[in-house]
C-alpha cells in the first residue's frame, strides 16, 4: 500500500518532531539533576561543613581544631582535582576530620558539585 505525499511529510515532521523533543527533555534532565546534586551538596555541607569552613565557603567559621578552614571558594581549591578534594573529604585534612564513616561515596560527589559551585 502506498502512502500519499502529504502523509509521508507529516510522518517525517512528527518523527522530527519527536527526535527534538528528547534532545530537548534530555538537557531539561541533565540541567535539574546537575542542579539537584548542587541542592543535596548544599544541604549535606551546610549540615556538616559550614560549622568550620562558614555558611559561604570562605573558611570563616570556627576555628574549633586548630588549623585555619580551608577557603573554598579560592583559585587554590578551585584548581584542585575533584580526586583530591573528594580525598580530602574522605580521609580529612590536618584539623579536619574524615568524613568516610558518616558520607556516602554519593555524598561526597554531592558536596563536591556544591563545592565547585561556589567559585561561580
Amino acid at each position: 500500500m502506498m502512502i500519499p505525499p502529504a502523509r509521508r511529510r507529516f510522518g517525517r515532521w512528527w518523527h522530527l518532531s519527536l527526535v527534538i523533543a528528547a534532545g530537548v527533555w534530555t538537557a531539561a534532565a541533565a540541567e535539574q539533576s546537575h542542579t539537584t546534586q548542587e541542592e543535596q551538596g548544599k544541604r549535606i555541607f551546610q549540615r556538616y561543613c559550614a560549622g568550620c569552613h562558614g555558611r559561604e565557603g570562605t573558611g570563616e567559621g570556627y576555628r574549633l581544631l586548630g588549623a585555619d578552614p580551608a577557603n573554598l571558594t579560592s583559585r587554590q581549591t578551585q584548581e584542585k582535582s575533584d580526586e583530591d578534594l573528594l580525598e580530602s573529604i574522605h580521609e580529612g585534612q590536618q584539623g579536619m576530620p574524615a568524613w568516610k564513616d558518616r558520607l556516602s561515596n554519593e555524598d561526597r560527589r554531592r558536596v563536591l558539585a556544591y563545592i565547585r559551585s561556589l567559585a561561580q
